[in-house]
């Protein structure tokens, strides 16, 4: 193809080394969000003890389930198949009753030695099940995640999905054939939603109507990196090879 240096700042006109290595980051950014999708089915998803994700599993996620302690809550959703239905009744029996610390020694850690520390008393940043103190937090009314547990959350998805954001749009903007405010409203909007996303969380904690806007949070900036992300590997690699001559330079105003 033929093209001036002056004017090849476009997805078909790009160099095979620049392609390979934009590419190569697209591939990896999508397989990272399907496997993200993923866990997220395989946490949140299972809050309400169903599969897939709904309104009442973002409600459990950050609300709570203030009829139950976070024990049930999570024995009869994304940790049922974690125990026995024996120990479970006996473990939500014993969180029903007052988490006694004479039954928790005769009777529950052993079911918790069995079932729970293998995760519970080895991996950072959740609940030490080899302690008393910490089980009997766990056991008590489920009023939602934890205001440090969610700042902490909220903090890195910002900092980390909107670097991701930056880097896809960066490789958008060099897109041919769309508009220069249909691009800029692409790559601008999963930043909106973004914080959407985030907010949602926190105004969900408090009021469980709002976990309707971290589901639209998550769908709006997920369709958006889906069209930037197909929409850049179909340029680069079936555009660039259609014999056409893409003389522009996107990232000029005019």
């Amino acid at each position: 193809m033929k093209y001036s240096n002056e004017t090849w700042m476009n997805l078909p006109s790009l160099g095979l080394s620049l392609r390979v290595l934009f590419t190569g980051y697209l591939i990896a950014t999508a397989f990272g969000l399907l496997v993200a999708g993923g866990q997220l089915l395989l946490t949140h998803g299972m809050a309400d003890g169903e599969m897939g994700l709904s309104i009442d599993d973002v409600v459990y996620s950050y609300y709570g389930n203030r009829n139950n302690s976070k024990l049930e809550t999570k024995l009869n959703g994304s940790m049922q198949d974690k125990a026995s239905e024996e120990e479970k009744i006996e473990l939500i029996s014993w969180a029903r009753n007052g988490a006694s610390e004479e039954e928790w020694v005769s009777t529950i850690q052993p079911i918790v030695n069995r079932n729970c520390v293998k995760c519970h008393g080895v991996i950072p940043g959740i609940p030490y099940f080899n302690k008393y103190e910490e089980i009997k937090r766990v056991a008590e009314v489920d009023s939602g995640v934890e205001v440090d547990s969610l700042t902490r959350v909220s903090h890195i998805h910002a900092f980390g999905i909107a670097f991701i954001f930056f880097i896809v749009g960066f490789i958008f903007s060099f897109a041919v054939g769309v508009s220069k405010l249909v691009k800029e409203i692409i790559i601008s909007i999963p930043f909106v939603f973004l914080v959407i996303d985030i907010l949602s969380w926190w105004l969900t904690r408090l009021e469980p109507n709002f976990a309707w806007l971290t589901m639209i949070g998550g769908m709006g900036y997920g369709i958006c990196m889906a069209i930037m992300i197909s929409t850049s590997l179909y340029q680069m690699w079936i555009m660039a090879y259609d014999g056409k001559n893409y003389d522009i330079n996107e990232w000029v105003d005019g």
